[in-house]
This record gives structure tokens, sequence and C-alpha cells, in this order.
């Protein structure tokens, strides 16, 4: 799949997004907080990620090491992405953010987050 722009928002659109990729491969995690919130994930450069809306809106938390940033909406709930704890300069982007996206025939990873020390 070649690289292509798509926008993507939180379920009350005060975050929105756009991000470029060509969804090599979409992640899971074990980590404690990815289990909970159970989202499918796609690995994007901070260079290929652009906010158009509502960093007023983010809600932030951090747990165990502190170094990853997952972002949420403070009105709606829903999580759009992270900053990433082992590669920072990049985002973890929930595919169900994003506007008519569909990740049927895109391979998923499983990742190994619960061990992460």
């Amino acid at each position: 799949m070649s690289e292509k722009e798509h926008t993507g928002s939180c379920h009350c659109g005060e975050i929105q997004f756009k991000i470029i990729t060509d969804f090599a491969e979409i992640t899971t995690c074990d980590c404690s907080i990815c289990r909970r919130k159970n989202a499918l994930m796609v690995k994007v450069h901070e260079s290929k990620f652009t906010l158009i809306q509502g960093k007023n809106f983010f809600s932030e938390y951090q747990f165990h090491t502190h170094t990853a940033h997952h972002y949420f909406c403070s009105k709606c709930g829903i999580y759009p992405f992270h900053r990433k704890r082992v590669t920072p300069d990049y985002y973890g982007i929930n595919v169900f953010c994003l506007a008519e996206f569909d990740p049927e025939g895109i391979p998923i990873r499983a990742t190994i987050g619960a061990g992460m020390k």
C-alpha cells in the first residue's frame, strides 16, 4: 500500500488530526492500558502527524516510567493517539479513529508491552 493522507478524530470531533502512512502493519499491545482500551494502532513518525484542532481538549495519562503520553478527549473520553515510549518521536494512532478506514487485509502484529521494564 502506498502512503496516503488519512484524517481522524475523537468521537465528538473536538480533537481532529491527519496522518500520512502506508499501513505496513497495525499493532496490538498487551500492556495494562492497551489491553483495556483494546485499540489497533499504526505507528506514525511525528513528521507525518498533524494536529488540526483540539489540543485544549487533551487529557493526558502517563504511568509506569512516565515516558509514553496517552491522550484522551476530555469531552468524549476516546483515545485517538499516544506518544510512544520506546520511540518517542512516533505516535501510536488508534486506527478506529480514522475516517472511512477499514483495517481488513493489513497485517496485525502483537507487541509485548506487559514485560517491558
